[in-house]
């Protein structure tokens, strides 16, 4: 007789906790080579899980509320994540939030957004989105971008690139306001302006391939969900040592731990978005690519700028130039790609070549 297995004794269920346990276990330690890739394989199931749980939480919910859960618990992980490695860091660490937001709007708007685009065009020739969502999105992140990145660079009210207390406060309420009024706008009153959209432009309320599932699972899938972006967040910073090691032996700066975590951190929503573009859901993808932007910028400055009152040292949050000319023809490839609202192979791969740029140049400054 055939053993009947228990639904919650899944892969998907055992490998968020599983994970939790080897954070726990890892926590604070100095990992030899072996166990730092056994560490490695269980971060990578961990970022598969919380992949699953996403999807399953963002069907019952529908979009755009699905895609805004995920950028949203990934932000809020990340952002404990920085405040702690500030807090022992010292010095060291005053460019951190810079480096780590800076990574995350270029990951997301050039490496996620570029993925999507040419997983989805591969399979489908031309993608279809809607371009009054994605242009609202693009402008939100372009003048948070602009308000907590590079205003600080320019500002002489302390010196170097950091924002005086008053202008910290500022960009902080600012970013709030923003993301708030971006959230409102996305979830109440153009909410159709995020959904996806079929061929001929029409919004897709819901995806027709499946039953949405319960109530019930949908809540043990977004507390899965939660403890899989932990163990995610927890063991990169676990595998960081490991990392700097690997990039000191290799000739790079230390800087590019950062975006080595960032990639990490930002392997769930990437996943995500893959497989929404390979099912012609490239509005979702576009959520999860400048939602995850946003929340980025818009959550981690206000929590910076609150955690500055009990740090000691600078925070210097403005970009070089370098970063700036970066940013600045992400925007104009953004806004040339989202205006049109369709795309094809080219315009995912003009963005992964600017990621690729930022990452030449964070490894060859």
């Amino acid at each position: 007789m055939t053993a009947i297995r228990h639904p919650l004794l899944t892969w998907t269920t055992v490998v968020p906790v599983f994970a939790l346990l080897v954070l726990a276990v890892s926590w604070g330690r100095s990992l030899p080579a072996v166990p730092a890739v056994l560490v490695a394989i269980v971060l990578v199931g961990a970022v598969l899980a919380a992949v699953h749980h996403a999807e399953v939480v963002a069907h019952r919910v529908g979009e755009p509320f699905g895609s805004l859960v995920l950028a949203v618990a990934v932000t809020v992980i990340e952002v404990a994540l920085i405040v702690t490695l500030m807090i022992s860091g010292g010095d060291e660490a005053a460019s951190l939030p810079r480096d780590t937001v800076f990574a995350a709007v270029m990951i997301t708007c050039n490496g996620i957004l570029g993925l999507a685009v040419l997983l989805g065009a591969l399979r489908h020739n031309v993608v279809v989105f809607n371009a009054e969502g994605a242009g609202a999105e693009l402008a939100t992140v372009t003048t948070l971008a602009v308000l907590s990145l590079v205003l600080p660079t320019f500002t002489i009210g302390l010196p170097g690139p950091q924002f005086s207390t008053a202008q910290l406060t500022f960009a902080a309420v600012a970013s709030l306001v923003l993301y708030g009024a971006f959230v409102l706008t996305q979830t109440v009153r153009h909410r159709d302006f995020f959904l996806p959209v079929a061929p001929e432009g029409a919004p897709l309320e819901e995806d027709e391939h499946a039953e949405p599932p319960t109530a019930r699972a949908a809540l043990v899938s977004l507390g899965l969900l939660l403890v899989a972006l932990v163990a995610v967040v927890g063991l990169a910073k676990v595998e960081s040592p490991a990392i700097e090691d690997v990039v000191a032996a290799v000739g790079f700066p230390q800087s590019f731990v950062g975006v080595v975590i960032a990639l990490l951190v930002l392997a769930p929503e990437t996943l995500a978005a893959a497989r929404a573009a390979r099912r012609d859901r490239l509005q979702i993808s576009l959520n999860l690519a400048f939602g995850s932007a946003m929340a980025s910028i818009g959550l981690t400055i206000p929590a910076i700028a609150i955690a500055s009152i009990w740090l000691e040292g600078p925070l210097l949050l403005g970009l070089d130039g370098t970063q700036m000319v970066l940013l600045a023809v992400t925007v104009v490839v953004g806004l040339l790609t989202v205006v049109p609202g369709r795309a094809t192979r080219l315009q995912g791969v003009v963005h992964l070549v600017l990621l690729a740029a930022f990452m030449f140049l964070a490894a060859n400054p």
